[in-house]
């Protein structure tokens, strides 16, 4: 009896402990989170079909199988070997594999690019860095920076880089898509539009230390016209971000929101083109106008190492 009861309790805690979990993953706000959760419902419906025949086979194994009129020392046919069985049994679960498989690589690569319906649009470039335990939105286009809140315009392609200045951390806005890692030495991009005007929440999805639970932002999504007034009245009102102001902040643990009518890039640029982390090669280049390869800077390495070797 004390095992039923403690087999229902830990099932009634459970139902309760789910019955508080927040779905925001499913509310989406655009076509990349619709994309994703789309593909997260598939798979959970497949793996619930599963489990069906699963619970389907255990009753009818057990009452086919239930104790009988039959003498105590009755013992059923020896069966061994079935070629169909096993061919059955593995074939199912490749089958299921690969599906999932699939779906999955589809998602991803969908939601790498640009999606569908914005192909053509000019992205509005925002980077998004974390520092220990903040985040930093820099605006280059309209020359603003905001501290533990990003707005943003609905309908237009908005292109978050991420970078970390301290350890890894994981950019998450779960209305909008699924989250990347922002590092160091390298800056990452996501691709998000949200359709309707609303109060997201964001934050870093990735434990990176002691104050990683207070490092959740607002991710505010607003007319385009509404946006182009909220960048006018930074750029009126706010201060400017100077390289002391920067630092310090760097250096504070946890701040509130902040504005500032210009932004920390020329000063701390982020590390993509020649700030990457990586020593820069002809090789290895895209055409992005932001990763040319610096002539300058190579060739006066190669004079430094001559100068070395002699």
């Amino acid at each position: 009896m004390n095992k039923k009861w403690a087999l229902l309790s830990s099932m009634m805690a459970s139902i309760l402990m789910l019955a508080g979990c927040d779905w925001v993953v499913f509310d989406t706000n655009g076509p990349v989170a619709k994309t994703q959760s789309n593909a997260i419902l598939f798979s959970m419906a497949l793996m619930a079909a599963v489990v069906l025949v699963v619970y389907v086979l255990f009753i009818v194994i057990l009452y086919k199988y239930r104790a009988s009129k039959a003498p105590k020392d009755y013992e059923p046919p020896h069966m061994e070997g079935s070629k169909a069985l096993e061919i059955t049994w593995t074939v199912i679960p490749i089958i299921i594999v690969a599906i999932l498989a699939v779906v999955t690589v589809k998602t991803t690569f969908e939601v790498e690019g640009k999606p569908k319906g914005y192909e053509d649009q000019k992205p509005l470039v925002i980077y998004a860095a974390s520092s220990n335990w903040k985040w930093h939105f820099s605006y280059p286009e309209q020359g603003i920076e905001t501290v533990n809140y990003v707005n943003i315009p609905t309908n237009r392609v908005v292109e978050f880089r991420l970078y970390s200045y301290g350890p890894i951390t994981s950019f998450w806005i779960p209305q909008l898509g699924g989250q990347k890692y922002a590092m160091s030495d390298m800056v990452t991009k996501l691709n998000f539009v949200a359709e309707t005007p609303a109060s997201m929440m964001g934050r870093n999805a990735n434990f990176s230390g002691e104050g990683y639970a207070h490092m959740d932002f607002e991710a505010l999504s607003m007319t385009p016209d509404d946006f182009e007034e909220w960048v006018s009245e930074v750029k009126a009102n706010e201060g400017k971000l100077t390289e002391e102001k920067f630092e310090k902040l760097l250096d504070t643990a946890h701040v509130g929101r902040q504005s500032y009518s210009s932004t920390h890039l020329d000063f701390s640029p982020p590390p993509e083109g020649h700030h990457h982390g990586s020593e820069p090669s002809p090789s290895n280049e895209s055409d992005d106008a932001d990763n040319t390869f610096d002539e300058d800077t190579e060739k006066g390495n190669t004079e430094h190492e001559d100068h070395s070797n002699h």
